[in-house]
This record gives structure tokens, C-alpha cells and sequence, in this order.
């Protein structure tokens, strides 16, 4: 008998979300809560991927997060784990980033001289690979701290 080992990337459900299923599946609801992670849970989850070296699966985990409803100080953590993260993976790729709200922001590269394609999300209904106008952003920031000279 051999023993496997697998790399789980996607998260795991809260005992909360393991009662709801226990309770469809007794009274038989055919259409069973959809599962809820919390703002905390998920920033969590993609600080032990970042840690693994699985800097896109992370990315992908910031992707999935809802920031509504979160705190303030929830936001503006979740915000600099994501920034954290985006410098991190797209630090040579003259990477900028779009923040337009308390708990959003989404990473850009050029991708031809007036649009930029999205690469990652926070709160955002952007999904990556969307291309955006340079004209319907304002703010834009480098990702990448500059280096002195």
C-alpha cells in the first residue's frame, strides 16, 4: 500500500458550510446554500499558496473574494496582502494597478499604447484577461516600487 500526497489549491469549507450541507442532504433540499468564505478566511488561504510558491493560484483566491460587507480594516488588509502579492508576481511586467474603492483594485500591463489587460482582481466584477481603455481609469499607480538611482 502506497501513501499519496495532494497540493489542495481551492478552499476548504468552514464547519459552518459542512453543517448546511449535513442539513440538505437530511431534509433533502435540492438546492443547498451556495458556500460563503469570509474576507479573513481567504486572505489566509492566499498567504499559505504565496508561502507555497503558488503565486497565481493566490492571485485566483483574491479573485473569488466579496469585500462587501467587509470592515474597513478588513478592506485595506485584504488590499495590501493583494498589492503585497501583485508586486511580488508582476514586478517586471511595468505592472499598474487600478484601485477605485475601499476593498477593490485590479493589476494591469500595457498591452498596446492606449489599453491595458486586467491579470488580477480584488472585489472586483473584472475577471483577468478583460482589456480596458487607458481613458476609463483614473489613478493609476505602478505597481513596482521605484528603485534609487
Amino acid at each position: 500500500m502506497t501513501a499519496t500526497t495532494t497540493t489542495e489549491t481551492a478552499l476548504r469549507p468552514t464547519l459552518e458550510e459542512l453543517v448546511d450541507r449535513l442539513i440538505d442532504a437530511i431534509f433533502g433540499n435540492d438546492a443547498p446554500t451556495p458556500p460563503r468564505t469570509s474576507l479573513a478566511r481567504g486572505v489566509h488561504e492566499a498567504r499559505r499558496l504565496r508561502r507555497a510558491g503558488d503565486l497565481d493560484s493566490a492571485l485566483a483566491v483574491f479573485a473569488r473574494l466579496e469585500t462587501e460587507g467587509a470592515t474597513d480594516g478588513e478592506r485595506r488588509w485584504a488590499y495590501a496582502e493583494f498589492l503585497d502579492l501583485a508586486r511580488r508576481r508582476f514586478r517586471d511586467d511595468d505592472a499598474l494597478v487600478y484601485h477605485p474603492g475601499s476593498g477593490r483594485a485590479a493589476l494591469l500591463t500595457p498591452c498596446g499604447e492606449v489599453t491595458f489587460e486586467v491579470r488580477a482582481v480584488l472585489g472586483m466584477r473584472w475577471r483577468p484577461g478583460k482589456r480596458v481603455s487607458r481613458r476609463s481609469l483614473r489613478g493609476l499607480k505602478p505597481v513596482a516600487k521605484r528603485r534609487a538611482s
